[in-house]
């Protein structure tokens, strides 16, 4: 049995020297991520163009036209106002009475609209997620998505026929032995009118989100949540509604930033004078200020006030959810 020797190298010979490393091109430095991202998915980010377009012009751009709350605007003048007045404005809204009944009846109407419209559609998402027929589910889904379509000026169109003198509520209530209501002309009913018609509009369509919500919860949660002998109340209590828990916030938190921002259009088709005194908001106060009156720069000066207290709101909503439960918006 013969082995394998590795032989020497004769005499007066020297292996060769090991040839050096390939040298490594220098290649030119990568773009950023952003650059990167937008040269792969340019078609995407194209998108995006109009809805930023939209944005900076009647979003941002106005926002220049602030300065005339500190600067005498006249028809006719400079777009930014004559000349210079400091706090007038400030302080003419601060020490007028209506402003501060137009300022209460916007926390009132903001107030109702957060507590009644905000928990609804969670309340019809989690029905409809219980229900188990399809054809039921989508029959409920379309009856309740369709309000959402119509136009404001359909719906208080509808809302004041059907409660109109001789509508049909006022028809129900005659069955009863009930004289008419004048539920239009009242200002203790405009409230309750706004806030109902308000959620028969948006409950049906808020309900998007949270169904969306509800497809990503893990089924083995419900599983384990079952194995451990809890019934369908303990299953949406500690498995659905933490599930949904983040996007809850996050509506939350955007409906506070909007809490002084109470539909103008609907505010503006429903109320009258004679329901003023419960029904005008800052919005409307502003537009027949600023539009009607020609007092641009006092309407600029409510708005401008309005706008920071908006945005203390939303900050504020922020770093307290942060801060409890861990979800923000940023």
């Amino acid at each position: 049995m013969s082995s394998s020797t590795t032989s020497a190298p004769p005499p007066g010979t020297q292996e060769p020297p090991p040839a050096p490393p390939p040298r490594r091109r220098t290649r030119s430095p990568s773009p950023t991520g952003w650059r990167r991202a937008l040269r792969k998915d340019w078609q995407l980010y194209s998108l995006a163009v109009l809805p930023l377009l939209f944005f900076l012009v009647f979003r941002y751009l106005p926002m220049l036209g602030n300065v005339i709350a500190f600067r005498r605007f006249e028809p006719g003048g400079s777009v930014f106002g004559e000349y210079w007045v400091g706090l007038r404005y400030v302080e003419m809204f601060l020490s007028d009475p209506t402003f501060w009944q137009v300022f209460r009846n916007t926390l009132w109407i903001g107030g109702l609209t957060l507590v009644f419209c905000f928990p609804v559609p969670i309340v019809l998402a989690l029905l409809l997620n219980e229900v188990r027929r399809r054809s039921l589910k989508r029959f409920v889904q379309s009856v309740s998505y369709l309000p959402h379509f119509l136009s404001i000026v359909i719906v208080a169109g509808i809302t004041m026929q059907m409660l109109a003198t001789d509508g049909p509520v006022n028809h129900v209530l005659g069955w009863f032995g009930h004289d008419p209501v004048r539920f239009i002309q009242e200002p203790e009913w405009f409230r309750t009118i706004y806030v109902g018609s308000e959620i028969w509009q948006t409950a049906g369509w808020g309900t998007i989100l949270y169904l969306a919500a509800l497809t990503t919860i893990d089924e083995d949660l419900y599983e384990a949540a079952r194995i451990d002998g809890a019934n369908r109340w303990r299953q949406i209590w500690h498995v659905t509604l933490p599930g949904i828990r983040p996007t809850m916030i996050t509506l939350l938190i955007l409906n506070i930033g909007t809490f002084l921002a109470v539909g103008f259009e609907k505010v503006l088709l429903l109320y009258n004078p004679l329901t003023y005194p419960t029904a005008d908001v800052i919005s409307t106060y502003l537009y027949r200020t600023g539009v009607e009156s020609n007092s641009f720069s006092y309407a600029a000066a409510i708005g401008l006030f309005e706008a920071v207290i908006g945005l203390v709101l939303i900050t504020s909503a922020n770093q307290l959810s942060r801060r409890t439960v861990g979800t923000s918006l940023w």
